[in-house]
């Protein structure tokens, strides 16, 4: 089954922050809902262990993330896939870009995600997963956003 979200965020930050931020494992792994190991593998690459509840199918997918089409500090391509045992996979990608927000107070970050999900997850229809998706997008957003405010307010 597939699903496409497109959105974007403010951040109080300049570009160049945003982008430290967005290339730092750390960082990353605080903001993803769920994730219990972020960890880098050569030089654009990251494992992952991320648990989730989708309904009432609970998994824990093991992973890979890859980082490419690298425009410092303009954006990049993510593109990622995970196995859930018996629940299902997930695998698709996101392009971000960063701008200098409309108001020019910090940076705009846009994205544009397409992913695919199998298995028992899928089975769940697609207005629980999108519904579950677009909140852990928006949990991540949310706590990017925290973090950059946190880095920026430490300065």
């Amino acid at each position: 089954m597939a699903m496409t979200m497109k959105g974007e965020v403010v951040l109080a930050a300049t570009r160049q922050a945003v982008w430290e931020k967005l290339n730092d494992a750390e960082v990353l792994k605080a903001c993803i809902p769920g994730c219990q190991t972020l960890d880098k593998v050569g030089d654009n690459g990251f494992s992952a262990v991320v648990k989730l509840k989708i309904g009432p199918v609970s998994a824990t997918f093991k992973g890979s993330v890859e980082l490419s089409d690298f425009d410092p500090p303009n954006g990049y391509t993510i593109s990622g896939q995970g196995e859930g045992g018996v629940a299902g996979f997930a695998k698709g990608g996101a392009k971000v870009a960063l701008s200098d927000a409309p108001d020019g107070a910090g940076t705009l970050l846009s994205y544009d995600v397409e992913a695919n999900v199998g298995g028992k997850i899928a089975q769940l229809g697609a207005r629980l997963i999108d519904g579950v998706a677009k909140k852990m997008a928006d949990q991540f957003f949310t706590n990017f956003a925290d973090a950059v405010k946190a880095s920026e307010d430490a300065k």
